[in-house]
Order: structure tokens, then sequence, then C-alpha cells
């Protein structure tokens, strides 16, 4: 009796191909139909005992797979793809986790007539809540995309962007997480400062931005009128947010996501 095909082989089993792993075995995807593509003997045991998947060579995953999941750092793209590419063909599907890397670049490196989706994902994937950008290649179908969409659904929300869009969303949503986490521990470095215990610094931080992002998200209301509704004239919050304009916390964040788009056409550039 011949192994079917498995209908989606992800290699690259760092955090975030496990995240993507992991989310695609919650939401029902039966594991005898993934496949994992690791090198290391020992991971590929922990990954076997964990979720039950069978975890194989590279090359072997991306032969057995009509939709290859590629989760590895951007500067190991092209010696992957050359290891890969003669057991892909036309009609399978590349989704490409990398930042940075193009389309044009993995469709060079590919046989003609394979689909490419390249998608930026972001590490709240983790805990469910990612938020993910993909983008088709000049040979990808419409039930492709829905199949690159639907992989990303599994561990968040996904949107539809042109490519020329990308760089912006790594720089927003990509990179995002870091920038939160950073303005967080600002707070709670400020709380203690101000005298408060740092655990007590830490759940209060932690449940201001819970609350403040379920309102965005829940009440659709602008950040602008939300800001407003809490900043009374005259008031603490009136008083705080003059040092922040005054600090140019607004440029600030600006040059910083321009800085990261720069960045993330260097690494198109360079592939």
């Amino acid at each position: 009796m011949t192994t079917p095909a498995a209908q989606t082989a992800i290699i690259g089993a760092g955090v975030m191909g496990e995240t993507l792993l992991s989310g695609l075995v919650r939401s029902g995807r039966r594991v005898d139909r993934l496949l994992v593509g690791e090198k290391r003997p020992e991971r590929a045991r922990e990954l076997e005992e964990r979720y039950g998947v069978a975890v194989v060579g590279n090359r072997e995953a991306a032969e057995r797979a009509d939709t290859v999941a590629v989760v590895v750092k951007p500067q190991d793209m092209g010696e992957l793809l050359d290891e890969i590419a003669p057991a892909l063909r036309p009609g399978k599907l590349v989704v490409s986790l990398a930042a940075g890397i193009t389309t044009s670049f993995i469709e060079s490196h590919v046989p003609e007539g394979v689909a490419v989706v390249r998608v930026m994902p972001n590490t709240p994937a983790l805990v469910d809540e990612g938020m993910a950008g993909v983008s088709p290649g000049s040979h990808c179908s419409d039930a492709q995309l829905a199949e690159a969409e639907a992989l990303m659904r599994s561990v968040g929300r996904v949107v539809r962007i042109p490519e020329r869009q990308q760089d912006a969303v790594t720089a927003i949503s990509g990179s995002g997480p870091a920038y939160i986490f950073f303005v967080v521990e600002s707070m709670i470095e400020a709380g203690v400062h101000l005298g408060l215990p740092r655990a007590t610094a830490t759940d209060l931080v932690i449940q201001t931005l819970v609350g403040s992002g379920k309102m965005l998200q829940e009440t659709g209301t602008h950040p602008t009128v939300l800001r407003e509704q809490v900043t009374s004239p005259g008031g603490t919050t009136a008083s705080a947010l003059r040092e922040l304009e005054v600090h140019k916390v607004r440029a600030a964040f600006l040059a910083a996501m321009e800085a990261a788009r720069n960045r993330s056409r260097e690494l198109a550039e360079g592939s």
C-alpha cells in the first residue's frame, strides 16, 4: 500500500515553523496529511513525538507535498531552494515566510509553473493572534492563494496585498510586536521609577494594553476618538501626551518604521 502524497509540508522547524504546524493541527488538519522537513535528528524526534507528524528530509518533503511552506531565514533561502527545486513540479505551491524574499527570486530558483506566495507573518501567531500579509506570484491561481491564506488563518488573521506593499507590512505588523513590547517595557520601568513594585507595574501595563487593544478591535472606534475620551482638558493624560509630543514620539515611530521598510528592501535586493 503506497503512502498518499501529503497535502502540506513545512520546511524549517524553528519557532515560526512549529507555530504554523501547531496551528494547523489544532485547526483540524490531519497529521497524516502533514509533513515536516527537518535535518536535525533530535529535533525530528521531538516533533514526531509532540505532534505525531512524519518528519523527513527537505527534498522528500517537497517531493511528497502539494503545498510547501518554507519557513527559513532569508539568508538560507537560496540554498534551500536549490536543494528542493528538483523535487518541485508545475502546479505545486511554495509559500514563503522569509522576510524580504521576493516571489520573483523564488520563481527564478524553481521550475517554471510552480506557484509562489509570499507571506509576512508576525510572532503573535504563537498565541493564534497573528497578522499575515500575503501576496501571490506570477503563476499563482486563486485556489492556491486561498490555500496559502488558509494556512495562515490557522494562527491568526490574513490580509491580501500587492507585493509592492510587503516592505511596509514588514515594517508595521512584521516588526510591530517589537515596538509594542518596547513601549510596554518602557511603561513598566516608568512604573517602577514612580514607586510601584515591578510585578504590580507589569500587571497594570499588560492589562491596560490588552484592554485597549480589545476596545480598538471590538468598538471599531477610531483611535483618535478613544484617545480623546481618556484625555480631559488640563488633566493628567493631557500632561503626559504633551510630553510625548515634545519628545516627538510620533516622528520617532515614523522614522523607525521607515528604517524597517528600508531594511526589508535591502534584504530583497540582496536576495
